[in-house]
C-alpha cells in the first residue's frame, strides 16, 4: 500500500496521547460494528506503517489517502476519502467517498465553510468510483441499497458554456495562471473553487468542465492525491494529463512527474487547454503564498 500517513510522530514521546485517542476512536468503531477484534496501540502504528509502499512500475498497491483536503475537512467545507490500485503502474479501480458533496447541482457555497453542515442529509454525500474499461459511477453515499448510476463528463467544445475548477488554496495553485488560461481560452464563467479530489468527481458527472491545477515549481505532485480521480474522469471519458499534454504517470513511485500542471476536460476542450497552456507561461505564486 502507498499510503500519505506514516507513524513518526506518533512514535515520539509527544505524539503518544494522540496516538492513546487515535487508538480509543478505532476500537470505538469496530466495537459499534461488532468485529470482536481491540487493537493495541503498537498495532495501530503497524497498521499505519503499511502504507509505506514506494509503488513502482510492476505488482499491484491500492494508494490510499484517508482524508484528502485537509483544510477543506477542518474548514468543514468540502474533503474526500480516496482509495485506487495500481496493477503493473496502471491505476485500474478509483473510488472517492466526499460526505459534504452535493448529490445534485453544485455552486460556489459548496465549497465554503459551511458546507459541513449539510451533511447527513439525504440528497448530500457522494461516492463515486470507477473500473478500467468498465465505466464510471456515482451513488448515494449513505444509502448502502442505492444502486451506482453511470456517469459521463458534459462533452462541450465551447469555452464559453465551461466552468473550470481549482483549488481553494492559492497556495495549492496558481490562481493566477489558472486565470490567465481561463482567458485565453475564452472561459467566461467564474471559478468553482473547492478542495480536494472532490473536483475529479464533480468533473466525471458533469457539474463543471474544466479542472485546472498549477503548483509551485518546487512542489512534488503526490500519486495518492490525483491516482483514484483520475481514473474516475477517464471512465466518465475525461482526459487528465499535464500542462504538456502527456497523461499522469503513475508508475514511478510516490510522486508524479509533471510538465507545470495538471488539466483535466472532455476530449474536446482538453484540446483546446493544451494550446492555451502553451500560450501561458506558468506564473509565480504571490509572496507568501
Amino acid at each position: 500500500m502507498v499510503a500519505e500517513e506514516d507513524s513518526a510522530e506518533l512514535r515520539q514521546p509527544a505524539g503518544r496521547n494522540m496516538l492513546e485517542r487515535i487508538t480509543q476512536l478505532i476500537n470505538s468503531v469496530f466495537a459499534e460494528a461488532k468485529v470482536g477484534v481491540v487493537l493495541t496501540p503498537e498495532e495501530v502504528l503497524k497498521l499505519i506503517d503499511l502504507g509505506d509502499s514506494q509503488g513502482g512500475p510492476t505488482g499491484r498497491h491500492w494508494v490510499l489517502d484517508p482524508i484528502d483536503g485537509t483544510r477543506g475537512f477542518v474548514g468543514m467545507r468540502q474533503y474526500a476519502v480516496c482509495l485506487g490500485m495500481l496493477q503493473d503502474g496502471e491505476v485500474v479501480l478509483g473510488v472517492l467517498g466526499c460526505p459534504n458533496l452535493p448529490q445534485g447541482p453544485v455552486g460556489e457555497q459548496d465549497g465554503q465553510e459551511g458546507a459541513a453542515q449539510r451533511a447527513g442529509g439525504s440528497d448530500v454525500g457522494c461516492l463515486f468510483s470507477a473500473h478500467r474499461n468498465y465505466g464510471a459511477y456515482a451513488a448515494p453515499l449513505w444509502d448502502e441499497h442505492a444502486e451506482p448510476v453511470r456517469i459521463q463528463v458534459e462533452d462541450l467544445s465551447n469555452p464559453r458554456e465551461a466552468r473550470f475548477m481549482e483549488s481553494v488554496e492559492s497556495r495549492h495553485s496558481s490562481h493566477s495562471t489558472t486565470a490567465a488560461m481561463a482567458e485565453e481560452l475564452g472561459v467566461v464563467l467564474p471559478p468553482l473553487r473547492m478542495d480536494s479530489q472532490v473536483k475529479y468527481g464533480l468533473l466525471s458527472r458533469g457539474c463543471a468542465s474544466i479542472f485546472m491545477r498549477f503548483p509551485p515549481p518546487t512542489y512534488k505532485e503526490k500519486i495518492w492525491d490525483h491516482a483514484a480521480g483520475f481514473v474516475i474522469v477517464e471512465e466518465a471519458g475525461g482526459r487528465v494529463t499535464d500542462a504538456g499534454g502527456a497523461r499522469l504517470d503513475f508508475s514511478r513511485g510516490r510522486f508524479l512527474q509533471l510538465d507545470r500542471g495538471i488539466i483535466a476536460a472532455p476530449p474536446a476542450l482538453h484540446k483546446q487547454l493544451l494550446q492555451a497552456a502553451s500560450k501561458v507561461a506558468a506564473a509565480p505564486l504571490p509572496s507568501g503564498q
